[in-house]
């Protein structure tokens, strides 16, 4: 059992730090490594994220052409989270979350500096990043401050066990629907009103939702709408997402959602405002791609079979690629993600910090 690694973890999940307020995360960090000689610095992300801090980027040499990445923001909080080992593995007591989405990760790369520098490993030239806003908007990633000469990127984020990654995953493109209809009294002049919920039921009985196909779904998750039972609804809101591996598959939903909408509000004179926004595009890395191939070597070296695998969740791997970095996302056996069931089996946490350091040693 390697305790130190162990730790870590424990260090880290215990500090509570959600999307937008992960500074106390990053001072964590900041202070885990003030006594070594690795270049630390945070970039100005947090203007364009809204978070009290930016990412942190650690140079090893030059910072190298690739990047090893973890996020700072957990989705539920780790406050007075109290750690269960049993079985082999560490859970919480069970009244919160374990903080395995992301900490570990986080873990995993603050050991492999931490026995870099103690042990005077010989490494490449690297960089590795920690960031910000990833269970909310990706924004992190999404304006993450990297030198031009990293072209290939290995995000330590998957709940897969270690020797799986993911290659390929969706993309999710967010819709706002907002109809306009007008109020009156729904007991003295009802038909002076045009009923928005009305025109926004009419349109959702036409919209197919769930698995539209073998790699797209969609989804409407939120309705808001309506004043007083008395008050004929003169406003309502809906929110919604269309997931898939094709770009232009989701293109044609979205269209086909809005086109349903203004169809159904203007036949009842209501008035539409639509607008949709990507979340996160799809990625597909292939098999030939070096940042792949170099993946699936360092996996065999800590004694694993690589399998890749696809996922129709986004990560900061997402952004990564569509900064034009081929990333991949590496299981790490983070487990029952955002729940109170949350487990991490201690085997595969020492394996993913092999794996780091087959990643980076000479």
């Amino acid at each position: 059992m390697n305790h130190r690694l162990i730790d870590i973890f424990l260090q880290a999940a215990s500090v509570d730090s959600l999307s937008q307020n992960e500074k106390s995360v990053a001072d964590f960090i900041k202070n885990f490594l003030s006594g070594t000689s690795f270049n630390l610095s945070e970039d100005d992300s947090k203007a364009l994220t809204g978070s009290n801090t930016g990412n942190l980027i650690i140079q090893i040499g030059d910072g190298g052409d690739f990047v090893l990445l973890s996020h700072m923001d957990t989705a539920r909080p780790t406050l007075k989270m109290r750690p269960v080992f049993q079985n082999g593995k560490i859970t919480s007591a069970g009244d919160t979350v374990l903080g395995v989405d992301n900490r570990l990760g986080i873990a995993i790369l603050l050991y492999t500096l931490e026995k870099i520098h103690q042990e005077k490993i010989p490494v490449k030239n690297f960089t590795i990043a920690f960031t910000t806003c990833e269970e909310t908007t990706l924004l992190g990633s999404k304006n993450l401050n990297l030198s031009t000469q990293v072209n290939r990127g290995f995000v330590f984020d998957s709940s897969f066990r270690p020797g799986n990654f993911i290659n390929s995953a969706c993309g999710a493109k967010g819709f706002k629907i907002k109809i306009k209809g007008r109020a009156s009294h729904s007991g003295i002049a009802p038909e002076k009103g045009i009923n928005a919920i009305a025109a926004a039921v009419n349109a959702l009985h036409k919209v197919k939702q769930g698995r539209i196909d073998d790699e797209t779904t969609l989804n409407i998750g939120k309705i808001k709408g309506g004043s007083a039972v008395n008050v004929v609804p003169d406003e309502v809101l809906l929110e919604g997402e269309v997931r898939s591996f094709n770009i232009l598959r989701i293109s044609e939903l979205i269209d086909e959602v809005k086109n349903i909408f203004d169809d159904e509000t203007k036949k009842l004179n209501a008035e539409i405002e639509f607008e949709s926004n990507w979340d996160f595009k799809p990625y597909t890395v292939e098999s030939t791609n070096p940042v792949f191939l170099e993946l699936s070597e360092a996996l065999k070296k800590a004694g694993l079979t690589p399998e890749p695998r696809i996922s129709l969740g986004g990560s900061d791997a997402n952004s990564l690629n569509e900064l034009g970095i081929p990333s991949v996302n590496l299981g790490i056996g983070a487990q029952n993600p955002h729940s109170n069931d949350e487990f991490v089996l201690i085997e595969d946490l020492i394996k993913s910090s092999e794996i780091a350091m087959e990643l980076v040693k000479k």
